[in-house]
């Protein structure tokens, strides 16, 4: 048995920065989807995501690539190119190569952070990513921000959330969520669950809601203790290796010391808990014929939802039952 994942990468809108991981004329060189990829944002402030190498002589234009004005210069000959991927200029020439042509991401702003989508037979966007209201609300705090990179694939995270028994063996919870509804809308899908919390105070209820919107971003909105909303991304890095992010707001309470002091026990929390899941996603194998209990969650409904998402045909094959 090896750990090779029997998927391509998943198509969608994923994230590839914050918004003020860049400013206007700047460049970076990221890597995802086994892709090297060039980040530029124009003088203008709007950003532009590319292949890197420059179909010239294939210099990488995220390192030492310049922006001017509204175009990404290579380093190695000057040649520059529109945030569309067209060359626009050769410096020692009258003409431009109009065969030379950077691969061109569509790119979206929402919520804080730059999001790209990614498909292999480059068709054009088929969703949208939601503007989450509660971002950027004054009664809501500033994102606190945590990321990993870790050694499994999206499909194999995502699948937790539909996997409530590894609460309790895993993360040491005396209650798990219940699950009140799981319904899915094209490339959309909505866990509702109710939550029990033992407080000073006795038991307390709230709520554990969960949207996706696509593979690659969640909102996970969190009441009863604290109103606080998890942005959850995942971009793949490599056919193995994921960048996982988790942006969390907090409804303010009216003491700013209080706010704080709630956030960060919330998220200390929540990120522990990854933290925890790391080394059985990063061990873990894929079967695709589980043997499954009778109490366990929709995982074979996830699965057929995800499978959506691969351009190359995913077999989704049923659960061995329990014995």
């Amino acid at each position: 048995m090896t750990r090779k994942f029997p998927f391509p990468h998943p198509f969608g809108w994923f994230m590839v920065a914050y918004t003020d991981d860049l400013g206007a004329g700047e460049v970076t060189a990221l890597r995802y989807w086994s892709t090297d990829l060039v980040l530029w944002r124009d003088a203008g402030g709007d950003f532009h995501l590319q292949d890197a190498y420059c179909p010239h002589l294939g210099a990488h234009l995220g390192v030492g690539g310049k922006v001017q004005g509204d175009t990404l210069e290579c380093p190695f000959h000057g040649w520059t190119f529109t945030g569309d991927g067209a060359c626009a200029a050769i410096p020692y020439s009258e003409k431009v190569n109009r065969k030379a042509q950077l691969r061109n991401y569509p790119v979206a702003v929402r919520n804080g952070m730059v999001f790209a989508w990614q498909h292999p037979d480059a068709v054009d966007p088929l969703w949208e990513i939601p503007v989450i209201e509660e971002v950027g609300d004054p009664a809501w705090s500033e994102y606190h921000r945590s990321s990993y990179v870790i050694h499994t694939v999206p499909q194999e995270m995502a699948e937790n959330g539909v996997d409530p028994a590894h609460f309790r063996y895993v993360h040491g919870t005396d209650d798990v969520a219940e699950m009140e509804s799981y319904e899915m809308d094209g490339p959309f899908s909505a866990m509702l669950s109710k939550q029990s919390y033992v407080t000073p105070r006795g038991v307390t209820y709230g709520r554990i809601d969960v949207y996706n919107y696509g593979p690659g971003m969640a909102k996970v909105f969190f009441s009863g203790i604290v109103d606080a909303i998890n942005v959850a991304t995942t971009t793949p890095i490599d056919d193995e290796t994921t960048q996982v992010r988790f942006s969390f707001t907090v409804k303010k309470f009216e003491d700013e010391k209080m706010t704080s002091t709630v956030a960060d026990a919330f998220v200390a929390e929540i990120n522990k808990q990854i933290q925890e899941d790391t080394p059985i996603w990063e061990h873990k194998v894929f079967l695709p014929v589980p043997a499954l209990a009778d109490t366990d969650g929709p995982i074979l409904k996830f699965r057929k939802w995800y499978s959506q998402f691969y351009a190359e045909p995913v077999a989704v094959a049923g659960g061995a039952g329990n014995s």
